[in-house]
């Protein structure tokens, strides 16, 4: 029998669509924003470039203090504040991705006109900031040196008192800007101790100089008798020799510091009542080295008297020249004498040829009498040469030295060459009348003017200077 066919068609089972997975849609989208933060990163990053490498917004060179304890944001927003970079966000952005965040430092920096923030940041992290100097001279006293660090407004602290003289060494200081003032001294002190712990150790062995601080002593005053350097081993000899043969060192520094002390300097010519005064700095009237020494001396100083030279000088007296002309005999030197007196002489006549005496600042002893040296017009004595009296021998006490009239060092520069002395004349005769004159009256041998009186030559006034053998 046959089979039927149904009429009706059944339509065709559609195909199911599958859903992604929820990991996927995930990558997908992390790629995406991948994406589009790389394109932004590349687009930021672009411009920080740019920011970072490209001329600041400076149009003149400044000074920016960077403070200690700042964050890398409080830096780089003090630097915008100051105009050195145009964003202080960006500054601390690129100083935290270029690793320099950590390695800025505290300090106060110069920076050039149009500098970079790559520049500016590099600068930091060198830690090379303005650098400032303090210079001591040579001969300074130590009350002088701390009054240049006193008045320094770079320096920080409180006012520092003066440290023990002869213990600075006189140089040029560099330091920045918030070191204290007794750190500065301090470095200024240990440079002087390793200085002279080196040139000890290398020393010369005198028997008059068992210590360092007895070559400071004698230091300093070598130092204040002259600023040329290579007189400096011969005046040491001269000291030296005259300590080993128990004469006096008659230097006119070291009356001044013992009037003037750490001031350094005196307003006045010296005066024969300074010379006869009594301090423990007074040479003329102490044997030996003073209590201590009158000034900072320098290495050249320290180095002539740990190793001076092997003379047998004494005296020394102004050549006129700026210089000095040394001796090892009283006739010797007296001639010397006569010859500074002849250029001092001709200067004050105002001779066109006569050489310039040496100004009255220490280099020479003055042409004028102190302020209270006796110059009465009715006692006129011929020009004679001072003749002191024949040499003491060793142990004895030399006789009484001569009035001075040098002026105190000036604190710059501090060297004083002054000349030293050693006997004094005494009056032997009775002076020649007030008529006298140099042609009319010859000087008498063993009869010495007194420092400070007035004599008649040629019709022409003129003072006996005092002079230091």
């Amino acid at each position: 029998m046959p089979v039927l066919q149904p009429s009706v068609k059944f339509p065709k089972p559609r195909p199911v669509r599958q859903r992604r997975s929820a990991i996927s849609r995930v990558l997908g989208w992390t790629f995406l924003l991948l994406f589009a933060g790389a394109a932004f990163s590349a687009v930021a990053g672009f411009y920080a470039y740019n920011e970072f490498t490209a001329p600041g917004p400076l149009d003149a060179g400044k000074v920016v203090v960077v403070e200690p304890g700042q964050s890398v944001a409080q830096i780089g927003e003090a630097l915008q504040r100051s105009g050195v970079v145009s964003d202080g966000l960006l500054f601390a952005l690129m100083a935290q991705i270029t690793g320099q965040r950590s390695r800025l430092k505290a300090g106060e920096y110069a920076f050039a006109k149009g500098a970079t923030m790559a520049e500016a940041m590099a600068l930091i992290a060198s830690g090379k900031a303005v650098t400032y100097k303090i210079s001591v001279p040579e001969g300074f006293t130590s009350q002088m040196a701390v009054e240049r660090v006193n008045a320094s407004e770079v320096l920080a602290g409180d006012p520092v008192p003066a440290p023990p003289e002869g213990s600075i060494l006189p140089d040029t200081y560099v330091f920045r800007r918030g070191m204290t003032r007794q750190k500065l001294v301090q470095d200024m002190q240990d440079a002087q101790a390793r200085l002279l712990e080196e040139l000890w150790a290398k020393r010369k062995p005198v028997p008059v100089i068992e210590t360092p601080e007895q070559a400071v002593t004698l230091a300093s005053i070598v130092e204040k008798e002259t600023s040329r350097a290579d007189e400096r081993p011969v005046i040491a000899s001269v000291f030296i020799n005259r300590l080993e043969k128990g004469m006096r060192l008659q230097s006119d520094p070291t009356i001044i510091y013992g009037i003037a002390g750490g001031k350094g300097r005196l307003d006045r010519p010296l005066s024969k009542a300074d010379i006869d005064g009594d301090t423990p700095y007074n040479t003329y009237r102490i044997k030996g080295l003073p209590p201590g020494p009158i000034a900072n001396p320098g290495r050249a100083a320290l180095e002539a008297v740990l190793n001076p030279e092997e003379t047998d000088k004494l005296y020394f007296v102004a050549d006129g020249s700026g210089g000095h002309a040394f001796a090892a005999t009283l006739e010797e030197h007296n001639r010397n004498v006569k010859a500074w007196r002849k250029i001092a002489s001709a200067a004050d006549a105002g001779e066109p040829d006569a050489p310039a005496p040496p100004a009255a600042d220490g280099t020479a002893p003055a042409t004028i009498p102190a302020p209270d040296a006796p110059a009465t017009p009715a006692t006129q004595v011929p020009l004679a040469d001072v003749v002191p009296e024949p040499e003491a021998a060793a142990g004895s006490m030399p006789g009484t030295p001569p009035a001075a009239s040098e002026t105190a060092a000036p604190a710059a520069p501090p060297a004083a060459p002054t000349v030293p002395a050693d006997q004094v004349p005494k009056p032997q005769t009775k002076l020649p009348s007030a008529t006298a004159s140099k042609s009319a009256a010859p000087a008498t041998p063993g009869v010495a003017p007194k420092p400070g009186t007035v004599l008649m030559v040629n019709g022409r006034k003129t003072v006996i200077p005092r002079l230091r053998p």
